[in-house]
């Protein structure tokens, strides 16, 4: 069995955090997000993976390199434009050998692919599209089958009130080799618009499969932050241990202001007096002053707050420096290497870009 994920985004949602790391590389929990997911098709025994790259794709290769660190195969097929979820496939025709699963690379999910795959088996059908169940439907595509789990129709964002299904699209396939005679080469294709409803069209069978399942998309920075609470409270399984956790835990065990759950990389050093939590994931080498606050927020590595600052549900990319007595507000997203003065006060909801500096 082969896995595709698809890592090619510019992911626009998450800048400026993007600006300097590319979608799939932004950490969850101090390790890559694409990382997290070669976890799970390892242990789903899935050895063979392409990636679809495009934005930044580099800085993937010299992490993953072929794969073998990982025990696997990696295969890239970087895109020079993008050609979206179907046309990405049919760009790596020449290397799919059978059956293979395709992963949207921002979806952040506990779905067993093992379990996914003896449903496949059984259904025998040209595809099998992994839904979930959610309260509002209409930001999604929504996917309408019958009681045997055969899909008729996709509905793609429809109007607020007039949902066909409360199932959606939930990002993950598992799909036949010749789904890709379906796909014209060379030119941008949506697999959801156009294949599957092509597939259907010609009495293919494509079935669902509807699990609870956590999942979510991590194409924003509220979903961000959410993501790393889920974690943090064990609502999203990703063997950790509640309360203080991480590498670099032991450097604060003990810390008078620490209030759990804490995630903390190597080399962390927080002053005795500085507030840290809860739902708080520190990156390596960061470091907390004197008097300051961090709440609901994650931090990169490379971080250094000032005495008395003040950071709430915020994103911090690597290498930033908050001077004493800053104020970051809630929802704020700072990108790499950025100061901020001492004193300064973003508002709730800023975007600080990589590079830039803001006075107090």
């Amino acid at each position: 069995m082969q896995a595709i994920v698809l890592v090619g985004g510019e992911g626009t949602r998450l800048r400026p955090l993007t600006y300097g790391t590319p979608k799939p590389m932004v950490p969850i929990m101090n390790v890559p997000f694409l990382a997290r997911t070669m976890e799970r098709l390892y242990e789903a025994e899935i050895r063979d993976v392409i990636l679809a790259a495009g934005y930044m794709p580099q800085s993937i290769v010299d992490y993953f390199g072929d794969g073998s660190k990982l025990g696997m195969k990696i295969t890239y097929a970087i895109e020079a434009v993008p050609l979206g979820t179907a046309g990405a496939l049919k760009n790596v025709e020449q290397h799919v050998t059978g059956p293979f699963f395709v992963l949207n690379g921002d979806i952040l999910t506990s779905l067993d692919l093992r379990a996914m795959r003896r449903y496949h088996e059984k259904k025998g059908g040209i595809a099998t599209l992994h839904l979930i169940r959610v309260d509002d439907p209409s930001p999604f595509g929504c996917v309408v089958h019958d009681a045997n789990g055969r899909v008729s129709a996709f509905v793609e964002k429809p109007p607020k009130g007039e949902e066909p299904t409360n199932e959606i699209n939930a990002g993950t396939y598992l799909l036949e080799r010749e789904i890709l005679d379906l796909i014209p080469p060379g030119r941008n294709v949506s697999i959801e618009r156009s294949t599957f409803p092509e597939a259907i069209a010609q009495g293919r069978a494509i079935y669902a499969y509807t699990t609870a399942d956590y999942w979510l998309d991590l194409g924003r920075p509220e979903q961000y932050l959410a993501a790393h609470r889920d974690v943090l409270s064990g609502a999203m399984p990703l063997a950790l241990e509640p309360g203080l956790t991480g590498a670099g835990c032991s450097a604060l065990q003990g810390h008078p202001g620490v209030v759990p759950p804490v995630h903390c990389a190597s080399d962390v050093v927080a002053d005795p007096s500085a507030v840290i939590g809860p739902n708080v994931v520190l990156g390596r080498g960061c470091s907390i002053g004197a008097g300051a606050v961090v709440r609901e927020s994650v931090l990169w590595d490379r971080v250094s707050v000032g005495a008395g600052a003040v950071i709430e549900e915020a994103i911090v990319a690597g290498g930033v420096t908050i001077g004493p007595d800053a104020h970051i507000a809630r929802g704020s997203v700072i990108g790499h290497d950025v100061t901020i003065e001492p004193g300064a006060r973003l508002e709730p909801g800023a975007r600080v870009g990589s590079g830039e500096g803001i006075a107090g």
